[in-house]
C-alpha cells in the first residue's frame, strides 16, 4: 500500500474509552497513527475525532476497511467515514464573471495545495473561458434564464455524473441552485459570499456599507443547502475598515477575503478535516 494514509472522521455520543478503542483498532492491525485530533462537546455530550494512520503495514486492505470497522461504529452509534490519501477528489468549479476566486483555486491547485483534480469548469457566462484554457481545463457554457433553468441544471448534473464529480465549488457563481440540484450533492457544494447579508442586500452592498461607515467586512464559506446561505459554515474571516478606505478599497479587501476564505474551505474539505454536526461544523485544522 506504499505510503497511503487512511483518514477516519467519526462522531458519536460521548463515552469513556472511545479514543482508546479506536486507537486499538488501528494498532492491532499494524497501523501507525500519524495524526489524532479529538473534541468533546460537553453541552451535547458528543464526541468528534479525526485519525490518520499509515497503511504501509496495515493488515487489511482499503476494500476491507468498511466491513472491518462497521461493528465498532455500530457499537458507538457513530456517524463515520474513511477516506484514503491516494484518492484526489474530483472538483467542478462553477463561475460567472468574477475571476478572483477561480484564479486562487487554479493557482493553489497547480501548486499541489489541494488533494483535488479539476476536470471541468461550468459557467453561465463565457467571460472566464480564456482563463480555463490557459490552465488546460475544459470550460462548459450553460446560459441560464428563468425559462431554461431546470433544463440547464439537468444538463449540468449529467455532465457532473459523467465526470464522477465529488465536490462542487461555487467560485462566485451568481445563480441560485435549485433544491433538486442541491439534493444531488448533500454536503458536497461549497459556496463563498461576503458578510453584508442581510443588512446590505442588493446589487451594490459595498457602496451601502461605505455609506453606513462599517468598521469591519468579512467573508463566509459554507456548504450549500436548500435554505439560501444557511448551510454549515466551514470558514470565515474579517478585515478592518477605516474612514480612509474608499468604496474601491472595500471592494478590493472584500475580494481578497473571498478568495482566501474559499481556498481555505476547499483545503479543509479536500483534506477530510470537516465533520458536519447538525447546522455547524467541526474543523480539525
Amino acid at each position: 500500500m506504499n505510503n497511503q494514509v487512511a483518514i477516519l472522521l467519526l462522531s458519536c455520543p460521548d463515552r469513556i474509552g472511545l479514543v482508546s478503542r479506536i486507537s486499538h483498532f488501528v494498532f492491532e492491525r499494524g497501523g501507525n497513527i500519524l495524526d489524532l485530533d479529538e473534541h468533546v462537546d460537553t453541552s451535547e455530550k458528543y464526541f468528534f475525532v479525526r485519525i490518520a494512520w499509515d497503511m504501509k503495514n496495515f493488515s487489511i486492505s482499503e476494500s476491507e476497511m468498511m466491513e472491518a470497522f462497521t461493528p465498532l461504529a455500530k457499537e458507538f452509534k457513530a456517524k463515520w467515514r474513511i477516506n484514503f490519501s491516494g484518492k484526489n477528489l474530483r472538483a467542478a468549479v462553477f463561475v460567472s464573471k468574477f475571476d478572483h476566486c477561480l484564479q486562487e483555486i487554479l493557482w493553489r491547485q497547480r501548486l499541489g495545495e489541494f488533494n483535488i483534480e479539476i476536470p471541468l469548469i461550468i459557467s453561465n457566462h463565457n467571460d472566464l473561458k480564456p482563463l480555463a484554457e490557459h490552465y488546460g481545463i475544459p470550460y462548459y457554457f450553460y446560459p441560464v434564464t428563468p425559462e431554461n433553468k431546470t433544463e440547464q441544471e439537468k444538463k449540468e448534473l449529467a455532465l457532473l455524473k459523467e465526470n464522477q464529480i465529488d465536490v462542487i465549488v461555487l467560485a462566485r457563481y451568481m445563480q441560485i441552485l435549485s433544491g433538486q440540484f442541491v439534493d444531488e450533492y448533500p454536503n458536497g457544494i461549497i459556496n463563498i459570499h461576503h458578510s453584508f447579508l442581510p443588512a446590505f442586500s442588493g446589487n451594490d452592498p459595498y457602496r451601502q456599507a461605505y455609506d453606513r461607515g462599517v468598521k469591519i467586512i468579512g467573508a463566509t464559506s459554507h456548504y450549500v443547502t436548500k435554505e439560501l446561505d444557511d448551510g454549515p459554515i466551514i470558514e470565515q474571516d474579517i478585515i478592518r475598515i477605516t474612514h480612509k478606505d474608499t468604496v474601491n478599497d472595500l471592494i478590493r479587501k472584500g475580494r481578497d477575503l473571498e478568495r482566501l476564505i474559499l481556498a481555505r474551505a476547499l483545503y479543509y474539505h479536500s483534506q477530510h478535516r470537516v465533520l458536519i454536526h447538525g447546522r455547524k461544523t467541526i474543523i480539525f485544522d
